[in-house]
């Protein structure tokens, strides 16, 4: 198991010590180390029970990689590689078919059914079932559910858990992990976000600053 010595979001959104996201981020100090905390106890946990590290990482890789965030997969793989790198091609080849645009389902609520949309309603083929093994093959199942189609997640979506051997507790920690997650990839793609057009506010400054230096030195 590793050890991470960073701040995980920020490692994601690529913010150093000395970068002034890290400061806006200290003003919410509790939040920060509470994102800390849950990604401790939900893909670091000193005993991991009967939802082993190497499920753990695979469910993240291929929730990073249905988000398209490359800097989340390339940190879950690299976590997933050290504890099971048989795993890291089937994962993202899965996660490739998989992709899709979301989120959308069904609603019940006759209010609501003109909201209602439909999209890729995934599940393993036969090659990658058999590759991932039956307990992550409904993991996978039942996340892209939550990931896409979070309207359906209900009580009966999860019977395909409980017959691929779930407990209900780790049914509770693997829906914890993937909600963990999409918050997780969110906040740091929204810090990428910000950086990115905090770099292009200074820039235009600096160039409309020399511009306007050039002007007033002709002048």
């Amino acid at each position: 198991m590793s050890a991470p010595a960073a701040d995980i979001i920020d490692l994601l959104a690529g913010i150093g010590p000395a970068d002034p996201l890290a400061a806006v981020r200290d003003q919410r100090a509790q939040a920060r180390a509470n994102a800390q905390r849950s990604f401790e106890a939900l893909l670091e946990p000193t005993a991991p029970g009967t939802f082993p590290l190497a499920e753990r990482y695979a469910v993240a890789l291929f929730v990073a990689r249905l988000h398209g965030f490359d800097a989340a997969e390339a940190f879950y793989g690299d976590l997933l590689g050290d504890e099971a790198p048989e795993l890291e091609a089937v994962v993202a080849d899965a996660a490739t078919v998989a992709a899709a645009t979301g989120p959308f389902g069904g609603y019940r609520e006759p209010n609501l059914r003109s909201e209602s949309a439909e999209g890729l309603r995934w599940s393993p083929d036969t090659a990658t079932a058999q590759a991932l093994g039956e307990r992550l093959s409904a993991a996978f199942a039942h996340t892209h559910l939550l990931v896409f189609r979070p309207r359906e997640a209900r009580a009966e979506a999860l019977q395909a858990l409980v017959d691929a051997g779930w407990s209900a507790d780790d049914i509770v920690s693997l829906s914890q992990l993937v909600a963990f997650l999409t918050f997780q990839l969110r906040v740091a793609w929204g810090l990428r976000v910000l950086a990115a057009a905090s770099a292009t506010a200074a820039a235009a400054a600096s160039t409309a600053a020399a511009v306007s230096a050039a002007v007033t030195e002709g002048a």
